[in-house]
Parts: structure tokens; sequence; C-alpha cells
């Protein structure tokens, strides 16, 4: 479920979710799984349970990076902690086709 009020915990962050021609603001904890990170996504941007989406988080430079494995995401999570940035701004984007295994993961949610 979307934690969408801030509290005084230091182990969150401020993510910025850009989706659908709207921004929604919601809390993650700097620990945040994969999965958890996908249903966050799921709940806060209202797809359907079957459908498939891409995440891409902006970098530093303005780039879009994509998210689709624990790897890319605690990277995403590392460079926002390295630079010391306010927030994360993540994009989804729900997709007509299969993109990947990773994005397959999602369904099982």
């Amino acid at each position: 479920m979307p934690t969408q009020l801030a509290n005084d915990n230091t182990n969150e962050i401020r993510a910025k979710i850009a989706y659908n021609g709207e921004i929604l603001i919601t809390y993650i904890d700097h620990n945040i799984t994969f999965e958890d990170l996908l249903h966050e996504i799921y709940v806060i941007c209202r797809f359907a349970p079957n459908q498939l989406f891409t995440m891409k988080w902006v970098d530093e430079e303005g780039d879009p990076c994509i998210i689709s494995t624990q790897m890319e995401l605690d990277e995403a999570l590392r460079l926002y902690e390295l630079n010391r940035d306010n927030e994360i701004t993540i994009h989804g984007k729900f997709v007509a086709t299969l993109f990947c295994y990773a994005m397959q993961q999602c369904i099982k949610l």
C-alpha cells in the first residue's frame, strides 16, 4: 500500500512518480525491494492487475534509466544517496506487449 504521507522516518525517500500526465508523490524505504517497488507503482498508478509496465528513474543528468531488476534499483538508490538528492523521480509507462522477464513478474503481484 502506498505510503503517501511523510513521517519523520529518515529511512524514507520521497518518490515523485510521473504517470499518464500526472505527478504522484509517495515515500519509499531506502531498503525497498524491487518487488515491493513494483507493487507500490501498481497501487499508486492504479494499474490493472495484469497490466505490464516499465519503470524508469531520472538520473542527475536528466537521462531516463530503466529499473527492471533489484540491481538497477539498488544503483538508482545508491546514486540518490551519493548525490544527496531530495527526491527520486520515477516514470511509469504501461506497455501493451511483453517487455521482458522482469516485467512478467508484475503479473504475480
